[in-house]
C-alpha cells in the first residue's frame, strides 16, 4: 500500500480532514496538515480505531435499546433518544463535524411543513444569526448543540451540517443561499451552446536538468534558464506560443524533488502532459513523480527525449525503462507519442509541436468565451511598485479590466492585466494565463478565481470565508491535561522550529514540503509560519517568541528587522537555490539529536596507602602511571584484575590543596563516592563520559 495524503485519506474514510487528523493524533501520530501524507500502518491504526468506536457504540445503543423496551416507553421516545445517541457518537468521533440525519419535525404538522416558507441560510452563520433567522432565543441553539455534544457560544459559526441538524431539530425548512458566484442555471447552459475551441494547455515535467527550459527557450526563442540561479526553474512559469496560427499554452513546472507540489498543481490544470526525459541519464526518480502526477490527473502524455545530440545518448534505454513503468511508446507497440528533441539544435521540436496539436485535435477543447470569467492561480507575489500580483489562468469566460472578483479570502476589482512579457492587454479570453493587479492579500496558488457582480459581493464573500477559515483554526485541538500525559508517557520530543518566507507562494509552499520531509523520530521540523514577502519585524518576534530560526528564499530582511534580529540574538538565513536551505537545516538537525555517550579513558592509577580520615571517610593514597586524574571523573577500580567497583571521583588533593586534575608521575589523594574497601595495589581506571552527535537514522518510507 503505498503513502496517501490526509484529506484523500479523510475522503475514503468518510471523515473530514480534521476528524482524521484528531483521530491521529488521539493514536498518537503528529500530523502536519491536511496535505501531508498518511503512512499505510498509520491509515490502518486509524481504521482499527473506527471499527473499535462504532462496535462500542453500537453494543452501547443495543443496551439502552432493549433498557427502554423493558420499561414499555412509547416507540417515539426510544426513536429519539437512539438518534440523539447516534448524533453524539459522530460527534465524538469528529470532533466539531457532525453527520446530519433527517429527523421528522417535532412541530410542524404535515400540512404546514409543506406550504412553510424556506429559510435561507448561508454556511458558517453565526449562532446569533441562525437564532434571528429562525426567530428564535440564541439560547435555545446552544441549549440544542449541547444536547448534540456541541458546546457553542453566541458568536461561533455554525458549518453547514450543523445548520442542518438543528433546523431539522427545530422543524425547520432551510435553503442554502449561494454565496453569489456564477452558478450553472439557464443563462450558463445558453452559454454553452456558443463554446469555442480553445488552445490546448500544456505542462513540461520532468527530472531537474532535463531540459525542460530549455527546451521552452528554443521555443520561444527566448533565455528564461539564464535567469534562474544555479540553473533550476524556481517557480512555475506560464508562456503563450503561436504555431501555424495557433496558440499554445505552455507551463514551465520545477523539476526539483521539493517542487512535488508544484507539478502536481500544473498537471490538474492542464490538458496535455511533455513527460521530458534526458537521453544521458534516462528515467530518474523525479520523472516517475511527474508520471504519476501526470496519470492521476489524468490527461494525455508525450513523451520527449532531449539531449538526443550528445554522444552518450541512449533512447533505446530510456523507451525500455518507460515500459518498464507501464508506459509504451508508439515504437514499442504503445499508444504513446514519442519524440526525440534537442534544445541545442531544434532536432525534433517542428514535431514536438506537432504532436501537440494533434493530440489537441482529438481531445476537441472547447470553452466558454462570454459570461463572467473563471480561472485559477497559478502564482502570487508581491511586485515592486505593482503590489499584490497573481498570474491567473482563465478557464471560462472574458475578464476585463474594472471587474470584481474573489479567489480564495481575498477580493478585489482588476486594475490592470499583464501577459508574461507585463504588456497591457484589455481583455483575457480562454485559455489566457494573465498577471492580474488588484488583488486585496495574496492569494494562495490553486486558488479558484471567479467574478461577480459588484465589489460588495466579493467582499462579503471573503469577510465569510476568511471567518470561516478563522473559525476552523480556532477550532483546532487545544493542550488539555490528556494530551500533556501522553507526549509525558511518549518523552519529551525536540523540534526544530522555522519561520519561513519566500518571495512567492509556490516556492514557499515547496520548501515548507521538503523541510518537514527531513522530520526524524527524534527531531523535528516544524515550520511555525511560512509566507510571501520581505522578513519583516513582526517575522523576528515571532521568531523569538517561539524560539526559532528565520529562513528567507529569494528575499531579504528589512532594515529595521535585520538589526533587531541582531539585537535579540535571532538567526536570519538567506537563500538562492533551494536545496542549500535543505542541506543547512538538515546538518541544523544534526546538533538537535540526542548525543550518544562514550567512554573515555584519560588515565590511570596506582592505590600505594590507604588513609581514614575522621568525618572526611577513606583517602586513597595514589600515584598516577598514565595520563591524568580530574575531579569529578568516573573511576573503575580493579583488584587482581576484577572490577570491583564504578563510582564519582568526589575530592582530589595534591598533599593538603585541593586541585582540579592531576598529571602523570605525580602522587594525589583520591576519594571514589560510597567506596571504603579500597585496598593498596588497587588499580583505579580514570574516565569521563563524552557525548558524541551522531547522525540521524531517517525513516524508511513504504
Amino acid at each position: 500500500m503505498d503513502r496517501i495524503r490526509v484529506c484523500d485519506a479523510a475522503a475514503n474514510l468518510n471523515l473530514s480532514s480534521e476528524a482524521l487528523v484528531s483521530i491521529l493524533k488521539s493514536l498518537g501520530y503528529s500530523r502536519r496538515g491536511y496535505t501531508s501524507y498518511i503512512e499505510p500502518e498509520e491509515l490502518k491504526a486509524v481504521q482499527e480505531k473506527l471499527k473499535q468506536e462504532k462496535s462500542f457504540y453500537k453494543k452501547s445503543l443495543k443496551a439502552r435499546s432493549s433498557k427502554w423496551k423493558k420499561e414499555e416507553q412509547p416507540g417515539v421516545v426510544i426513536e429519539q433518544k437512539i438518534q440523539q445517541s447516534i448524533k453524539q457518537t459522530m460527534v465524538k468521533l469528529e470532533k466539531r463535524e457532525i453527520r446530519h440525519r433527517r429527523l421528522k419535525p417535532k412541530t410542524l404538522a404535515p400540512t404546514q411543513e409543506e406550504h412553510a416558507p424556506k429559510i435561507k441560510v448561508t454556511p458558517y452563520m453565526s449562532v446569533a444569526d441562525l437564532a434571528h433567522a429562525f426567530s428564535i432565543n440564541p439560547a435555545d441553539i446552544i441549549k440544542k448543540c449541547m444536547e448534540i455534544g456541541l458546546l457553542a457560544t453566541v458568536n461561533q459559526r455554525l458549518d453547514m451540517d450543523t445548520i442542518t441538524v438543528l433546523a431539522d431539530e427545530f422543524g425547520m425548512q432551510i435553503e442554502q443561499e449561494s454565496e453569489g458566484l456564477p452558478t450553472s442555471n439557464e443563462e450558463d447552459r445558453a452559454d454553452v451552446s456558443q463554446e469555442e475551441s480553445r488552445p490546448p494547455v500544456v505542462v513540461v515535467m520532468g527530472h531537474v536538468d532535463h531540459g525542460k527550459t530549455a527546451l521552452l527557450d528554443y521555443i520561444r526563442k527566448t533565455k528564461v534558464a539564464q535567469t534562474e540561479f544555479g540553473g533550476i526553474t524556481q517557480h512555475t512559469g506560464a508562456y503563450v506560443v503561436n504555431y501555424k496560427n495557433h496558440k499554445i499554452v505552455f507551463l514551465d513546472t520545477p523539476g526539483h524533488e521539493a517542487f512535488t507540489a508544484m507539478r502536481a498543481r500544473g498537471a490538474r490544470v492542464t490538458d496535455i502532459a511533455i513527460l521530458v526525459v534526458a537521453s544521458d541519464d534516462g528515467v530518474m526518480p523525479q520523472t516517475l513523480e511527474a508520471l504519476n502526477h501526470a496519470r492521476a490527473a489524468g490527461v494525455p502524455i508525450i513523451v520527449s527525449i532531449t539531449k538526443s545530440d550528445l554522444p552518450q545518448a541512449n533512447q533505446d534505454r530510456v523507451k525500455a525503462q518507460l515500459a518498464q513503468h507501464n508506459l509504451n511508446v508508439e515504437s514499442y507497440g504503445g499508444t504513446t507519442l514519442c519524440v526525440e528533441t534537442s534544445a541545442r539544435t531544434g532536432q525534433g521540436v517542428e514535431e514536438l509541436l506537432d504532436a501537440i496539436f494533434l493530440t489537441s485535435l482529438d481531445l476537441n477543447l472547447k470553452a466558454r468565451v462570454k459570461g463572467k470569467a473563471k480561472g485559477v492561480v497559478l502564482e502570487a507575489r508581491v511586485s515592486k511598485g505593482r503590489g499584490n500580483l497573481a498570474t491567473v489562468l482563465i478557464q471560462e469566460g472574458t475578464l476585463q479590466r474594472g471587474e470584481a472578483f474573489v479567489c480564495g479570502t481575498e477580493y478585489g476589482r482588476v486594475r490592470d492585466l499583464l501577459s508574461e512579457n507585463f504588456v497591457k492587454l484589455p481583455e483575457a479570453t480562454p485559455v489566457t494565463p494573465i498577471q492580474v493587479i488588484g488583488f486585496s492579500g495574496l492569494p494562495e496558488p490553486g486558488d479558484r478565481f471567479d467574478v461577480v457582480a459588484d465589489e460588495r459581493v466579493a467582499r462579503e464573500i471573503s469577510q465569510r470565508r476568511f471567518m470561516a477559515k478563522r473559525d476552523r483554526i480556532l477550532a483546532t485541538p487545544k493542550v488539555t491535561l490528556e494530551a500533556l500525559q501522553k507526549r509525558i508517557l511518549e518523552g519529551q520530543v525536540k523540534e526544530l522550529k522555522v519561520v519561513l518566507k519566500a518571495d512567492v507562494w509556490g516556492s514557499a509552499e515547496a520548501l515548507k514540503e521538503a523541510l518537514e520531509g527531513l522530520s526524524l523520530d527524534e527531531v523535528r521540523v516544524r515550520i511555525i509560519h511560512s509566507g510571501v514577502g520581505a522578513i519583516t519585524v513582526s517575522d523576528v518576534l515571532l521568531a523569538q517568541a517561539s524560539e526559532a530560526v528565520i529562513v528567507g528564499f529569494h528575499i531579504e530582511p528589512l532594515s529595521d528587522a535585520k538589526l533587531m534580529a541582531d539585537r535579540e540574538g535571532i538567526e536570519i538565513r538567506t537563500y538562492r537555490i533551494i536545496y542549500s536551505a535543505i542541506d543547512d537545516v538538515r546538518a541544523a538537525m544534526l546538533g538537535l539529536l540526542e548525543p550518544e555517550k562514550r567512554e573515555k579513558v584519560i588515565g590511570k592509577a596506582t592505590v600505594r596507602q590507604v588513609f581514614v580520615i575522621p568525618r572526611i571517610g577513606t583517602i586513597a593514597g595514589c600515584y598516577v602511571q598514565e595520563g591524568k586524574i580530574e575531579r569529578d571523573a568516573m573511576a573503575r577500580v580493579f583488584r587482581h584484575g576484577e572490577e570491583i567497583f564504578v563510582g564519582k571521583i568526589v575530592s582530589l588533593k595534591h598533599f593538603k590543596e585541593d586541585v582540579k586534575d592531576i598529571d602523570a608521575g605525580y602522587e594525589c589523594g583520591i576519594s571514589v563516592a560510597n567506596f571504603t574497601d579500597i585496598q593498596s595495589e588497587d588499580i583505579l581506571e580514570i574516565y569521563k563520559i563524552e557525548e558524541v552527535a551522531r547522525a540521524p537514522q531517517e525513516k524508511v518510507k513504504s
